[in-house]
């Protein structure tokens, strides 16, 4: 008897334990067409012949870089880890991803209100606060005079990484981390961690994908779930 006691405690733990385990990971990008995500193209708003810059080729997700915009996703996010494959095929350049997207065109007519996690080459990993705002460490050291700083236009916006040289050579395809856990933003590029961000002004948006002037491929959009109990910081 007691060692039936013992057993039916094991098989109860055992189905707690896989009841409570992290959700399985998605992939935001299918391979084959743009399903589940929307284009923000503002100059298409006036040309509607003006070419789509997100497109799919040989089975990558491919930002063209213009017409500048952003490819979002239909759904909002909150705690995750996103996986980002990235390489830039041709002249290194400029892009980013943004989380926690909610209102768009809220800056300069083009960006929707986020956080961008910049992947401009040399420089993979730094903020810029898109009508939301963040903190880091050394904030004056990382983002200028304080009296400067804003989330609109003409302010101080961008908070560089705290490492260079994370990015693999250009052409290669690099790995980036995003995770976005409560007002938390980590970011690792190849491994390094490369900026840790909190007391985030939202917790929770869309995703976005941004054409701003240089040819990007996406060869993976993984999401992971973050269990809220997870504990992390």
């Amino acid at each position: 008897m007691k060692k039936l006691f013992i057993l039916s405690i094991a098989a109860i733990a055992f189905l707690f334990n896989e009841s409570i385990s992290e959700p399985k990971s998605v992939d935001l990008f299918n391979g084959k067409d743009l399903k589940g995500w929307h284009i923000d193209v503002p100059d298409m708003d006036k040309n509607p012949d003006l070419k789509n810059p997100f497109i799919v080729r040989d089975g990558v997700l491919v930002s063209m870089g213009t017409p500048k915009g952003h490819l979002i996703s239909d759904s909002s996010y909150q705690n995750y880890r996103l996986k980002v494959q990235y390489r830039f095929p041709g002249k290194p350049g400029n892009c980013g991803v943004l989380v926690h997207a909610s209102t768009p065109r809220a800056l300069y007519g083009m960006f929707p209100k986020s956080i961008e996690v910049q992947m401009a080459h040399e420089n993979a990993g730094d903020f810029w606060c898109i009508g939301e705002d963040i903190k880091v460490p050394e904030m004056e050291a990382r983002r200028g005079p304080k009296e400067k700083w804003g989330i609109t236009e003409g302010k101080k916006r961008h908070i560089l990484n705290l490492t260079d040289g994370s990015e693999n050579p250009a052409g290669e395809w690099n790995t980036m981390i995003i995770e976005c856990l409560n007002h938390v933003i980590k970011v690792w590029v190849n491994g390094y961690l490369v900026n840790h961000g909190f007391d985030a002004t939202a917790d929770k948006g869309q995703i976005a994908l941004q054409a701003e002037g240089s040819e990007v491929e996406f060869r993976k959009l993984r999401l992971t779930p973050i269990a809220e109990f997870s504990g992390r910081d």
